[in-house]
């Protein structure tokens, strides 16, 4: 019998155990952050990160970060673009020692706001029948820190992971708007009398939010409609980076949204929406190419 090293042994036990939770009825965002976590278990890397390609299949949409920087806002970008969209867009893993040194790389502009440093990255695609939906990335501010070995281990990961995302993923899907990942119609308003029910029987508080963008016509008319998809997009995702997992954001249609805050006072709803107005006014909605993860 060949002995099992502690290493060998440390990995069995951190795949093991995303395994069994990932076999839990989890929301996709709770299974793709179990991903991220166990990545840094895994890998020698300060960041790790899921993108999922949108419905389109062009636009990489962030799923779940870990370590450092994940409170900072994310960078979009598309597939083919940087070393994670390069293996999106070829299928293929990617091990980097330094990548100011890999011509693949887009240096970012401004480091500061992503919260952390790349030096190398090791990027896996994963996979659903047959096709690639989306990439795990890890990277680290320090050069030449992934070896074939973690390579192999972070396509493992990627492997194991993939069949219960994808499950989360189309089943998320059938109850979200396609461009901004909102809840639907469909699900928003059962999912709102449902609430309402829970309130009037423990007669715990709910608040609802309304929003939509004033003028986001001008936007279409005219910068056209792919930069208003754009704006709606990053919208969404600062909305989701300031609201609990409770909390049920949907789209109304347009430029409209909702959330619900169940077991929320209307002094705590005014504080949420003051919290997503500064948020989205922070920084100006323009698109910044990226070349991190």
């Amino acid at each position: 019998m060949v002995p099992v090293s502690q290493s060998d042994r440390d990995a069995l036990v951190v795949l093991l155990g995303l395994t069994e939770q990932l076999t839990d009825s989890r929301r996709l965002e709770e299974s793709l952050q179990a991903v991220t976590d166990a990545a840094l278990r895994l890998l020698p890397g300060d960041h790790a990160s899921i993108r999922l390609l949108d419905a389109s299949h062009n636009e990489l949409l962030l799923g779940a970060r870990s370590g450092e920087g994940r409170q900072n806002q994310p960078m979009t970008f598309r597939r083919g673009e940087g070393l994670i969209g390069w293996a999106v867009e070829h299928a293929e893993g990617v091990i980097v020692d330094d990548v100011y040194e890999d011509p693949r790389f887009l240096p970012d502009r401004t480091p500061t706001r992503q919260g952390f440093h790349v030096r190398s990255l090791l990027a896996e695609p994963l996979w659903s029948g047959g096709s690639v939906i989306g990439v795990l990335s890890v990277s680290s501010p320090h050069p030449c820190r992934f070896t074939l070995d973690h390579q192999l281990l972070g396509r493992l990961l990627a492997n194991c992971s993939t069949p219960p995302i994808e499950r989360a993923r189309l089943g998320r899907l059938a109850m979200t708007d396609d461009l901004t990942l909102a809840y639907n119609q469909r699900y928003l308003v059962p999912r709102l009398h449902e609430e309402m029910e829970r309130a009037r029987r423990t007669g715990n508080p709910l608040s609802m939010l309304l929003m939509d963008l004033d003028h986001f016509k001008r936007v279409n008319d005219n910068h056209g409609h792919a930069i208003g998809d754009a704006v709606l997009r990053l919208f969404a995702d600062r909305v989701r980076k300031v609201v609990r997992r409770i909390d049920i954001f949907g789209r109304r249609g347009g430029e409209e949204f909702t959330l619900v805050m169940p077991a929320t006072t209307r002094d705590n709803a005014h504080a949420t929406a003051e919290r997503i107005r500064e948020e989205s006014r922070r920084a100006p909605a323009r698109r910044r190419r990226w070349s991190g993860n």
